[in-house]
């Protein structure tokens, strides 16, 4: 029985793709590039129908920031079978392939053949009102990068001895503005969480953990789609960038880290989560930190240690549907075991608790924030 597949490789402008069918072999049988809009999508479904004569074909693509959603979200609407991968999963495929080089027409030949070897999971869209969380999430991040900005200007300002008024005045009026913006979008999320019975109900179960607050829940659903591209945590961490990359080969030991190779949202809004859970001694995070810290003697290792534990977290509690319970697995006079740990086990040293700036949610980090509202 034949099998078609097509890969795609999408970019801003155009997208390269590559049609393959497996029988006895693998065999391409073609490549074109479209473009990146409307008629190039329908242009792609009547090449493919010319070719394959009505079989049924699956289309593959990697999950490209937001230039491959338009063209996923149209194959979907007209029923074609259509599977979206991490690139971090591509990538490993076209490695154990040995291919080397990466071009385009590459990238798309290595998707097909993807598409044809292995059975994976077709793509499910996400709701409309995750998607504009999202869009709302990433524009308060982008005001915020900019306010600082502002901010840090003013500052030079002051300290400069010859500067007119006009520039503090401008620099005032700027700041003031994008503040107000920044407020008016964060009741926005307010209002789109809590009117869907689904998300408020998550986001009471979530918030459970405290430093845990309505932009750092909003982020990391949003921006995972509700966790739905993710079928276990080890996939979740790497599309985070939380994976562990090592680096030692015979004597020579060099610096472990994490690859940063994935989503900078998520890690972003974590990391003040981190810091407040670090701060308030919230078990097993505070624990986890104390072991890392003893270990490696540095605390911003201890810090990315507990944002990768409160995203698995996060997980958990989405998938389990529950709240979190900080005495989990503790029994009488043992010590609490933590769940999903990061770090090594053992007894962790006491630190000193760590003075740090509000959260970025504005929630207090020694409670957990009340529901204001519900989700779908």
């Amino acid at each position: 029985m034949e099998k078609y597949c097509v890969g795609i490789d999408v970019d801003k402008q155009t997208f390269k793709v590559c049609l393959m069918v497996q029988s006895d072999r693998k065999k391409v049988l073609s490549s074109r590039t479209f473009k990146n809009v409307l008629s190039g999508f329908t242009g792609l479904l009547e090449w493919v129908e010319k070719r394959c004569k009505g079989q049924q074909v699956s289309y593959v693509m990697e999950a490209t920031g937001v230039y491959h959603e338009y063209l996923a979200y149209f194959l979907h609407g007209k029923g074609q079978v259509t599977h979206i991968v991490l690139p971090l999963k591509s990538k490993r495929y076209m490695q154990s392939l040995g291919i080397r080089s990466k071009t385009d027409p590459i990238d798309a030949k290595g998707l097909a053949m993807m598409g044809l070897e292995q059975d994976l999971e077709r793509w499910v869209p996400a709701s409309k009102h995750l998607l504009e969380l999202r869009s709302l999430t990433r524009q308060i991040e982008l005001l915020q990068t900019h306010c600082t900005a502002f901010k840090n200007q003013r500052e030079s300002a002051k300290h400069t001895e010859v500067m007119h008024r006009s520039v503090l005045k401008s620099l005032e009026k700027m700041i003031t503005e994008v503040e107000m913006q920044i407020g008016k979008l964060v009741k926005q999320v307010e209002k789109l969480i809590f009117n869907d019975p689904v998300l408020k109900r998550k986001y009471e179960q979530l918030t459970s953990i405290k430093g845990v607050g309505l932009m750092t829940f909003a982020v990391v659903v949003a921006e995972t789609n509700g966790f739905l591209l993710f079928k276990n945590q080890r996939q979740l961490v790497c599309y985070s960038g939380y994976d562990v990359v090592e680096n030692q080969s015979g004597k020579r030991v060099g610096k472990t880290k994490i690859s940063k190779k994935g989503n900078a949202h998520i890690r972003r809004i974590l990391h003040m989560a981190s810091w407040s859970a670090v701060r308030y001694q919230v078990d097993p995070f505070y624990s986890l930190f104390s072991r890392v810290f003893e270990r490696s003697t540095m605390k911003m290792t201890g810090y990315v240690s507990v944002q990768r534990k409160i995203l698995v977290m996060m997980y958990t509690l989405w998938k389990k549907d529950e709240k979190f319970d900080p005495h989990y697995g503790t029994s009488g006079d043992q010590e609490p075991k933590s769940l999903f740990s990061v770090g090594s086990e053992g007894t962790g040293k006491e630190t000193a608790p760590i003075k740090v700036e509000a959260a970025l949610d504005g929630l207090p980090c020694d409670q957990s924030p009340e529901a204001l509202f519900s989700v779908t």
